[in-house]
């Protein structure tokens, strides 16, 4: 059994991404594809392994605006779902600047940050991230904390429990699952509306930049060179953020 999942879940994605890879690599040198089009899988891989210092260097950067963006983000999303769920006021206020932030393209968005912070500082970067980060995991958490049984509710009523007791013992854990899902889906988001923030303005470090500066010059094999470092980034957060789900389930009790 434990075998079978293993296969199920390692190797035949490995054996799925190595057969689409040849036949990607087949693809580009059989029907003569330009590189300008698309570059062939061993021309990236080449560009990744000469300039992976660079790559490295720019993976830190965007990565930490994600990271930042990320944590502030989430503590926001999540103090203000308990807001929401403990009182109705606060979500009633709370929902139209929710789907008014939803909504909010970072085309945008990124150059007024960069006119109110400055074209050399990471902030509009960070706050792009950030905002990214908190819809998924307010609308998450704010579902996880209504779906709380009454039976539960009528029980912690009945020992007299504060409405912060509640939520601290009966509400929060249920809603781990919920809260976890808006993080898994942010910790995607944070990577790409940090490296889509860098397309338009700002410090020229971080694997965006890379990207168009790669490109602008035609040396498109480069450049796919740093898309591939911002996926492996990408992979990294969600990585971790599915580790920690497991690890506070496992604690929890949830299933």
């Amino acid at each position: 059994m434990r075998t079978a999942s293993l296969t199920r879940s390692i190797v035949a994605p490995v054996l799925f991404g190595v057969l689409f890879l040849a036949l990607w690599q087949l693809a580009v040198t059989g029907l003569e594809i330009k590189p300008s089009v698309v570059p062939g899988p061993s021309a990236i891989g080449e560009e990744f392994v000469t300039n992976l210092g660079t790559v490295l260097k720019g993976a830190a950067v965007t990565g930490g605006n994600a990271l930042v963006g990320l944590v502030v983000g989430f503590v926001i999303g999540v103090v203000l779902a308990v807001l929401a769920a403990l009182a109705r006021v606060v979500d009633e206020l709370a929902a139209p600047i929710v789907a008014g932030l939803a909504v909010v393209p970072i085309v945008a968005l990124a150059p007024v940050l960069y006119t109110m912070y400055g074209a050399n500082a990471e902030t509009a970067r960070q706050l792009i991230a950030a905002i990214a980060v908190f819809i998924p995991v307010y609308i998450n958490t704010v579902r996880g904390l209504r779906q709380v049984r009454p039976v539960h509710r009528d029980l912690m009523r009945a020992y007299a429990a504060s409405a912060w007791q509640v939520t601290r013992t009966v509400t929060l854990p249920g809603a781990l699952p919920y809260l976890f899902t808006g993080l898994r889906i942010a910790s995607s988001l944070s990577v790409i509306s940090a490296l889509v923030a860098e397309y338009f303005g700002g410090p020229v470090s971080g694997l965006g930049r890379s990207i168009t500066t790669a490109a602008s010059s035609s040396n498109y094999p480069l450049a796919w060179a740093y898309v591939l470092g911002a996926i492996l980034l990408g992979l990294v957060f969600y990585s971790v953020t599915l580790g920690l789900e497991k690890l506070a389930s496992r604690h929890s009790g949830t299933p």
